[in-house]
């Protein structure tokens, strides 16, 4: 860092962050909070509805439907089903950045692909939620307790999709994927080490990842909203051990993408790669040259990150070892 080059637009040599760091501490009942979590919200039907169809395409229904939230709301969630039943060969549960979502992004599924965009609770505009659905708020909302706080529901909506999306789409549950970036990366790896439905997983630009490297960096958005609020409440740093995205990635049984970035000033280039390294399943890395920037490079390794996603989804199960 300079006075000149905030800590935030450090940029980290590949070589350092291809280093792995000393592993991330955990709790002692890391797994059976968990696990407790995912019998309490992970299993069972969810009730759902459709609010409203959009407008299809060739390939596709488009409708945002409402289900039952893990936090005791109406979560929001747009589903996309391909016309032709007889075509689902996959499904994809997608997650969202710290952005929100108001519609799904439809260049991501393919003709053979049901998918389901959630919004995590909070997040969704115009939604009664006990949430708020400001970042700096949301990552804040509950932080006093593990069981409160809000990325536990968050990681147990994206089970509670995916039972919403074989529901509507069975043929899907063949070969069922995890996508997500940023928030729903990080959010994404918490979930899927106990949800045993998900088949390969891709985590663009994960946050929360070791938080004892995390917490030091000042940074932008949410990030910088926790470290501030350890520094004044240090008891809330046990309650984020149960929702480190490099502790959770120790226990992703299944071949997961990582696109990790050198530079990001909203989430910590060494928490993206300690997430990679973490896996211990069959993984792919993609190197990103940055992350939640804009301008024409960040659009280039936003395309390039998502071919590599798709084309990981494609891969013969013989070439991922």
């Amino acid at each position: 860092m300079t006075p000149n080059r905030p800590e935030e637009l450090t940029e980290y040599s590949l070589t350092e962050l291809l280093t792995p760091p000393v592993q991330a501490e955990e709790a002692a009942d890391y797994d059976d909070f968990w696990r407790g979590t995912f019998d309490a919200f992970g299993t069972g039907p969810v009730a759902w509805e459709t609010a409203r169809d959009l407008d299809s395409t060739e390939t596709h229904a488009v409708s945002e439907i409402r289900f039952d939230s893990s936090a005791g709301e109406h979560a929001v969630a747009f589903l996309v089903v391909p016309h032709d039943a007889a075509a689902v060969q996959r499904g994809l549960v997608i997650g969202h950045g710290y952005g929100g979502r108001t519609a799904p992004d439809l260049e991501q599924v393919p003709a053979d692909t049901a998918a389901i965009f959630p919004a995590a609770p909070g997040t969704a505009p115009n939604t009664g939620s006990r949430f708020p659905a400001l970042p700096d708020e949301h990552v804040l909302a509950g932080i006093a307790h593990r069981d409160t706080y809000s990325h536990r529901f968050a990681a147990a909506d994206v089970w509670r999709a995916a039972t919403v999306l074989l529901d509507g789409a069975p043929a899907a549950a063949a070969a069922l994927d995890f996508s997500g970036g940023s928030f729903g990366g990080g959010i994404g790896a918490m979930a899927l080490p106990w949800d045993a439905r998900f088949r390969r997983a891709s985590l663009d630009v994960p946050s929360f990842g070791h938080h004892a490297i995390r917490l030091t960096r000042r940074c932008t958005g949410s990030g910088e909203a926790v470290r501030q609020h350890v520094q004044r409440h240090p008891e809330a740093r046990s309650v984020l051990g149960y929702f480190d995205a490099a502790v959770a990635a120790r226990r992703i049984g299944i071949p997961t993408h990582v696109a990790a970035a050198v530079l990001d000033p909203a989430v910590d280039p060494r928490g993206q790669f300690a997430v990679f390294h973490a896996l211990s399943a069959p993984k792919r890395l993609t190197v990103r040259p940055n992350g939640h920037l804009d301008g024409p490079i960040a659009e280039v390794g936003e395309r390039m990150t998502r071919r590599a996603a798709a084309d990981f989804f494609a891969l013969p199960a013989d070439r991922l070892a």
